[in-house]
C-alpha cells in the first residue's frame, strides 16, 4: 500500500450530490478528487426532476446541456384516482416564468449522471471510477482521507483537507457510525419496472408525471422517458405489497396494476422489459451532517420518500450549498464542523417542509382540494413546496393543513458533530 498526493477535497461517490460539489469546488480552483465505485454510465432510479432544480443546474452550467439533450420535457404533474379519473394537470407555467422553472425534464439517470460527472471533469475535478473506498483514515477524531482499492486490486491511501460522503443510499458514514435515524411513519417500499410502447398523454402532457393512487394503500408513479420508455412503479407498505407471502416482484407488480384503472389501461398498450427492482426503508436521516474533516451530502445525509420527486433537487442543493460552505472554509483555513451548521440547517429545513406535505399526502383523511377550497392562498404555497421551493417560510400553510390532519414535528438530525459531542458519538 502506498500514499498518493494530497487534495483539498476528497469526494466519495459521483452521483448528483458528489458531481455537483466537485464541479463547483474545482471551478473555485481547489484540488478535487472524486472516487466512484461504479463505472459510469450506471443504472439508478430517481428520474423525474422538479421545477426548482433549474437554479442549481444553472449554477453548474448545465442548463444549455439539458436543453440540448433528448430528455423528455416535463410541464406538469397530474393525479389519478383508483377508478381512473385523472385530475387536470398542474402546469408549472401557470405560476412560474416560462424561461426558467416552468419546464423541467424526465431523465434517464444513467445519462443524466454521466452528464453531471463529465461537467465536473470539464471544470477540473479528477475522477477515478471503479474504485472502492474501504475506510476513512483518522487522526484522532478527524477524518484525514480514505483507503481505497482500484479495479486492479491496488490499495492505496489518499489524504485531503476535507472528505465528502456522497455515497447515496449506502450512507457509508451514518451506517458505520450508528448515526442513521429512521422515520416513524415513512417506511414504504417500492417495486418498479419499465415498459416500452405504453400509452402516454398527448402534446404538453406527453412528459407529465402521473401519481396514480392505490386504494388506501399507496400509489404508482408513471414517468415518460425518451425512446418510448415508461418508468413505472408502485409504493406502499411492505406488509401490504408482500401480503399472503408473495415475494416475486413481477407477481406483486402485476397484482397492483389491477388496483388502478388508469395504470392498467396505459400499460396494456405496452410491453414490460421484464426486469423488476425493489427498494426498502425509504426515509432515513443522519444524526450529524458534519464531523471533523467530514461533510455528508445528498442521500448520505437524508433520503425522503420519493412521492414528490424531491431526491435530485435535494442532492443538487446539498452539492451547491456544501461546496460554497467548503470553499469559504478553505479560504478561512477553518473546516471545523461548526462551520457547517448553516448548511445543515438549510437542508434540514427544506426536507422538513417537504416531509410535512408527504405526511399529509399519506393521510387518508387529507385532500389538497379541501385545503385550497377553504384557503385559496394555500394553492400557491402547496405548488411552490411541491415544485422544490422548499426553503420558504410555510408556517401559515402548516397552520391551515393542521385544521384537517396532524403534521409531524421536525426530526432532530443534520446538526454538525461539535467537539463537546465527540466522546458520546464515538
Amino acid at each position: 500500500m502506498n500514499s498518493q498526493k494530497n487534495y483539498d477535497v476528497l469526494i466519495i461517490g459521483a452521483g448528483p450530490a458528489g458531481s455537483s460539489a466537485a464541479a463547483l469546488l474545482a471551478e473555485y480552483g481547489h484540488r478535487v478528487l472524486v472516487l466512484e465505485r461504479e463505472k459510469f454510465p450506471r443504472y439508478h432510479i430517481g428520474e423525474s426532476l422538479i421545477p426548482f432544480t433549474f437554479q442549481p443546474l444553472e449554477r453548474l452550467g448545465m442548463i444549455p446541456k439539458m436543453r440540448a439533450s433528448h430528455f423528455i420535457k416535463k410541464y406538469s404533474v397530474s393525479f389519478v384516482q383508483p377508478d381512473g379519473k385523472r385530475s387536470q394537470p398542474f402546469y408549472f407555467f401557470n405560476r412560474y416564468d416560462k424561461d426558467t422553472v416552468a419546464q423541467t425534464w424526465q431523465v434517464v439517470r444513467s445519462e443524466f449522471d454521466q452528464m453531471m460527472l463529465d461537467n465536473a471533469r470539464e471544470k477540473g475535478a479528477e475522477v477515478r471510477e471503479e474504485t472502492t473506498v474501504n475506510k476513512l483514515l483518522m487522526d484522532g477524531e478527524t477524518v484525514i482521507g480514505v483507503e481505497a482499492t482500484d479495479k486492479n486490486g491496488h490499495t492505496y491511501e489518499v489524504r485531503a483537507r476535507i472528505t465528502l460522503d456522497c455515497t447515496g443510499k449506502e450512507a457509508m458514514t451514518s451506517n458505520r457510525r450508528g448515526w442513521r435515524m429512521g422515520d416513524p411513519y415513512l417506511n414504504k417500499i417500492a417495486v418498479w419496472t419499465y415498459y416500452k410502447g405504453s400509452k402516454r398523454e398527448a402534446d404538453l402532457d406527453e412528459g407529465a408525471t402521473t401519481v396514480a393512487f392505490v386504494p388506501d394503500k399507496g400509489w404508482f408513479w408513471h414517468i415518460p422517458q425518451h425512446d418510448d420508455m415508461i418508468s413505472v412503479g408502485v409504493v406502499a407498505e411492505g406488509k401490504y405489497l408482500t401480503r399472503d407471502g408473495v415475494k416475486d416482484l413481477k407477481t406483486i407488480f402485476d397484482r397492483e396494476i389491477e388496483e388502478n384503472q388508469w395504470i392498467k389501461s396505459h400499460l396494456a398498450e405496452g410491453e414490460s422489459t421484464g426486469q423488476y427492482w425493489i427498494t426498502t426503508e425509504y426515509s432515513r436521516h443522519s444524526k450529524y451532517c458534519a464531523a471533523p474533516g467530514l461533510l455528508l451530502l445528498g442521500d448520505a445525509l437524508a433520503f425522503l420518500d420519493p412521492v414528490f420527486s424531491s431526491g435530485v433537487l435535494l442532492a443538487l442543493k446539498c452539492g451547491v450549498l456544501g461546496a460554497d460552505a467548503i470553499h469559504e472554509g478553505l479560504m478561512a483555513n477553518d473546516l471545523s464542523p461548526a462551520r457547517f451548521a448553516d448548511y445543515g440547517a438549510a437542508i434540514r429545513a427544506g426536507i422538513e417542509n417537504m416531509r410535512k406535505l408527504i405526511y399529509a399526502f399519506y393521510n387518508p383523511k387529507f385532500s389538497f382540494k379541501d385545503v385550497i377550497m377553504k384557503y385559496p392562498d394555500a394553492g400557491g404555497m402547496i405548488t411552490d413546496c411541491l415544485s422544490g421551493d422548499v426553503n420558504k417560510d410555510y408556517t401559515q400553510l402548516w397552520d391551515w393543513i393542521t385544521e384537517f390532519v396532524p403534521l409531524p414535528d421536525d426530526l432532530p438530525y443534520g446538526e454538525p458533530l461539535v467537539e463537546a459531542e465527540l466522546a458520546c458519538a464515538a
